[in-house]
């Protein structure tokens, strides 16, 4: 009876453990790494903050370097030289990488919709797309989102790249001195400054991707946007490390699903907010519904955006791309059923 009982005792004694086990994590193989990211200050980067603002990074074990580039064009090269381990930027740059025969890979997601918009100036003579042919077009730097995002949106309306010029103007006041200045006819960039030049009419906005309707009505399905992602062989090399970035920032998005504004307000560093607290409200508005709730990168938006990029990229050939390989969805998951 006494050896019945202590089987039993020791039974339940393993099953009360398993659950731990089945959640517990090693130490983070590289405890201090650096995150680049380009315009750190626009709401495309917002979980990213808020994870280094309320101490998520410190919680998982990790210092956490953040450095902050005028485009994620930048902030990839920074990642490609070896200057930084992880970007915080576009999901679309791990694709275009394939098709260059490099492999990096998305593991966590801060916005299911692109949060650009593209605005002409109030000045320049616009009545239809076909107007923008010889513009000078402001992204935050050439080969980033918003200039992804431009150039699918002229490809649409049966123009090309070529067809203007692209000028590199960042994301924060650089981008607004160069179209109320008029050193350029267009911008394709991130709130809040977009927001501010609409409020001001200094543009009109032709379209529109800071919301999931806006995102659909011009990529017809989901685009999945801002992320976290790095070297392949990074992530195989350092799973630790990687799934305490992604429980980090999927405690951000948990937080975002639950602060208000103001909180928002009180917890980013006082010059994100321009100078004009209230338009950085209005801007968070624009952009809320395009911050991902769960952080989950969806299989559709991976083949919306692979589409997206194909039809103005003749490097891109979609049957060569192994989309299995540009992200994954592991890290993430085990983040949500350790914070359930």
């Amino acid at each position: 009876m006494r050896r019945r009982f202590l089987a039993c005792t020791l039974a339940a004694t393993a099953l009360a453990v398993v659950p731990f086990a089945v959640h517990a994590q090693g130490k983070p193989e590289k405890p201090k790494l650096t995150i680049a990211v380009g315009g750190k200050a626009a709401f495309y980067y917002l979980p990213l903050t808020i994870a280094e603002q309320l101490g998520y990074f410190k919680e998982q074990g990790l210092n956490v370097e953040i450095l902050d580039f005028a485009g994620g064009s930048a902030a990839l090269r920074a990642v490609v030289g070896g200057s930084a381990d992880v970007v915080s930027g576009a999901y679309e740059h791990t694709i275009s990488l394939q098709a260059s025969n490099q492999y990096f890979k998305a593991f966590v997601l801060q916005g299911r919709a692109p949060q650009i918009a593209i605005g002409v100036s109030t000045k320049a003579k616009y009545s239809s797309p076909a107007d923008m042919k010889g513009m000078k077009i402001g992204v935050s730097a050439p080969g980033s989102s918003t200039n992804m995002v431009a150039n699918y949106f002229l490809s649409k309306h049966g123009l090309k790249a070529s067809d203007v010029s692209y000028v590199g103007v960042g994301t924060g006041n650089g981008a607004i001195a160069a179209i109320e200045s008029g050193q350029i006819d267009a911008l394709s960039n991130v709130d809040p400054v977009m927001t501010m030049l609409e409020q001001r009419g200094t543009v009109k906005i032709v379209a529109d991707t800071r919301t999931l309707k806006g995102t659909e009505a011009l990529f017809g399905g989901p685009m999945p946007a801002g992320c976290l992602y790095a070297p392949e062989d990074f992530v195989k090399q350092n799973p630790n490390t990687v799934q305490a970035l992604a429980t980090a920032m999927v405690k951000a998005l948990k937080w975002l699903q639950q602060a208000g504004p103001s909180d928002i307000v009180k917890t980013v560093p006082e010059a994100y907010l321009l100078g004009d607290r209230a338009l950085y409200l209005a801007s968070y508005n624009n952009v809320k519904d395009a911050i991902s709730p769960d952080g989950l990168i969806p299989d559709a938006g991976a083949k919306t955006t692979l589409k997206a990029l194909a039809s103005f990229n003749p490097k891109i050939q979609p049957e060569k791309i192994d989309l299995s390989r540009t992200y994954t969805n592991e890290f993430t998951r085990k983040a949500l059923a350790a914070l359930k």
